[in-house]
């Protein structure tokens, strides 16, 4: 699945994302500054996260729950991972193995640690505010 999008339509983009992936992990892959962290926090609201998202780039990971305290999705940054071996130590299939969203950015850092049944989500920069989305199913 394609799909254009500008600012203005991101919150019925990530309904789609939301509805139409078959897995609840999430990996992001496009260039810096192609709108993952944007994506991701409108995917967080959308979920009924209280929390506001922001990338956990310093930290690596951030838990978002709900009003009523329920977990709801974790979001990992590996951007500055410099051994994929290291999230593990920080306990990445403990957290893949909840039963909670999961959203990677960078998921090139960890490959070998991806779950199979993970869903491939490419952003791609059109132009200023408009952005290609590509849903692929593993």
């Amino acid at each position: 699945m394609e799909i254009n999008f500008n600012k203005s339509q991101i919150q019925k983009v990530a309904r789609q994302l939301l509805t139409n992936t078959k897995s609840k992990t999430l990996c992001f892959y496009g260039d810096m500054g192609a709108g993952k962290t944007t994506l991701i926090k409108v995917l967080v609201k959308q979920l009924g996260g209280e929390d506001n998202a922001n990338s956990p780039t310093f930290g690596i990971v951030n838990e978002y729950h709900s009003e009523s305290g329920t977990l709801l999705a974790y979001h990992f940054d590996f951007y500055r991972l410099n051994d994929e071996t290291e999230a593990l130590d920080l306990g990445l299939e403990d957290y893949l193995n909840q039963n909670a969203w999961v959203f990677i950015e960078w998921p090139e850092k960890i490959k070998s640690f991806l779950p199979e049944d993970s869903t491939t989500i490419l952003l791609e920069v059109l132009g200023a505010d408009t952005r290609k989305l590509k849903i692929i199913s593993r």
